[in-house]
């Protein structure tokens, strides 16, 4: 789970070049202060190259005033294509008897060390430009939801922010994930 010397490099290249582009998601930051933090943590490196490969567009989109963490959000203008046609979690795509998706959102976001957004964390997203126009993203469900069978997702439509519901064994070629990563 580290990066290769060159693929550090080339990685640091590119979200650089994304922060530079976007300076309006992280107005005040200064990208040699990211990139320091960055290179301190090689497992967080990772984990936004995983972000990167499955088309997510990591992106800084705020810090937190009291751990100094710089977060990073999926900024892709569509949910992540290669986080996509997945259910909720282990659970559902463990009940499915046929046509079983490859993967689950949780388990994906798992195994690349990051965090799927909670509906606060996708509607501030959200606040940053018009995100999931024609595709749709998993958010973190309540547990109340969940142990009932469900799960939510978000997307945006008519101008706005809506979410919905669905079993959360469904998935769909249209629907994935956004993570979240704190650094």
């Amino acid at each position: 789970m580290k990066l290769t010397a060159e693929l550090t490099e080339s990685l640091l290249k590119i979200l650089k070049t994304r922060f530079q582009k976007n300076m309006n998601r992280h107005q005040g930051m200064d990208w040699e202060e990211v990139e320091a933090r960055l290179l301190a943590m090689p497992k967080k490196l990772w984990s936004l190259n995983e972000m990167d490969i499955t088309g997510g567009e990591p992106d800084v989109i705020g810090k937190d005033g009291k751990t100094g963490e710089f977060i990073f959000v999926d900024c892709s203008s569509e949910s992540p294509k290669g986080r996509r046609s997945i259910c909720y979690d282990h659970e559902a795509l463990e009940s499915r008897k046929e046509y079983k998706p490859k993967n689950s959102a949780l388990g994906m976001a798992e195994e690349m060390g990051i965090k799927i957004l909670n509906e606060e964390e996708y509607r501030d997203l959200q606040r940053l430009g018009n995100f999931d126009s024609k595709s749709s993203s998993w958010v973190e469900t309540p547990s109340e939801i969940r142990k009932l069978g469900g799960a939510i997702f978000g997307d945006w439509r008519f101008g706005r922010v809506f979410i919905y519901h669905n079993g959360a064994e469904s998935y769909y070629g249209a629907r994935g994930f956004r993570g979240i990563l704190r650094v």
